[in-house]
């Protein structure tokens, strides 16, 4: 187990028993003083500090490189979200190496895709959204070496209090609970010369690969879907360094013939590689 790996896991465990003891103080008044509670929280997060800035376990890349250039991981006409080419880290945050990543709505016509509501209705079906089901394609020729899809579609948060549930409880969970309730159902391809590509939140049940699998640019892999800490049906993309989110750090790319499309910005993939069945 890397030194990164043993940070993420403690800071974790950390975290945990500070939800434990805030429970158990409520319940049990224990006799000792409150500020008690915040101790595991305040050494989680000292231990961040102390090895991000003398340890070596940041989680922004090493250093500035030149972006990888694969195919785009669909065809057809997509809007960009929290895109890196709009700012970085394009998510907010270095974590699970999404310095570069990027988020793809399916828009195939305006208004296809159902908009933010503040109030009504709280959450949709997926199948309101034309990017649940799309078919997701290899972007180069790689193997398998993570394929997970036994995580469920949950309904969408594109209402102001779904929102509000995801970011203030829902996403906090997901966080303690590890990498794999984040990203969801989730494809990583081993693209070689260190470089390895995440395809997450994807549709239960919909992987046509397994680990160890050689696939070819343009295979189809799995489906779109809104597993994980997603709002709404889409695709998360990134390249980073290692198979493991939890450690790796992110590497930028471009997709061929499409460039890093921006925030908002509605483009077309061509449908002219080949999809697997």
């Amino acid at each position: 187990m890397s030194a990164r790996k043993l940070v993420k896991i403690v800071h974790r465990a950390l975290r945990l028993a500070f939800v434990g003891l805030v429970i158990a103080h409520t319940l049990l008044d224990p006799g000792y003083p409150w500020w008690w509670n915040f101790l595991p929280i305040a050494l989680s997060y000292g231990l961040l500090i102390v090895l991000h800035r003398w340890g070596g376990a940041r989680d922004s890349p090493r250093a500035s490189r030149e972006p990888v250039e694969v195919e785009p991981p669909f065809t057809g006409r997509w809007s960009a979200l929290n895109s890196p080419a709009d700012r970085t880290p394009s998510h907010g945050t270095h974590a699970y190496a999404q310095t570069f990543a990027i988020d793809v709505v399916a828009e195939p016509a305006e208004g296809a895709r159902p908009g933010f509501r503040w109030l009504w209705p709280i959450a949709r079906r997926n199948d309101a959204f034309p990017a649940f089901g799309a078919p997701l394609l290899a972007v180069a020729d790689a193997t398998v070496v993570r394929a997970v899809d036994d995580q469920r579609d949950h309904l969408s948060r594109t209402s102001l209090l779904a929102l509000m549930y995801l970011m203030i409880v829902e996403a906090s969970v997901r966080d303690l609970s590890g990498v794999k309730r984040v990203v969801g159902n989730h494809v990583v391809l081993d693209l070689g010369a260190g470089t390895f590509a995440l395809y997450a939140h994807l549709r239960n049940g919909s992987l046509t690969v397994r680990e160890g699998d050689r696939v070819t640019a343009g295979q189809r892999l799995a489906r779109c879907g809104n597993s994980g800490n997603s709002t709404e049906p889409h695709l998360h993309f990134q390249l980073m360094d290692t198979a493991d989110p939890d450690t790796a750090r992110g590497i930028p790319f471009t997709w061929r013939g499409l460039g890093v499309p921006r925030n908002g910005e509605t483009f077309a993939a061509p449908a002219t590689r080949t999809q697997a069945a």
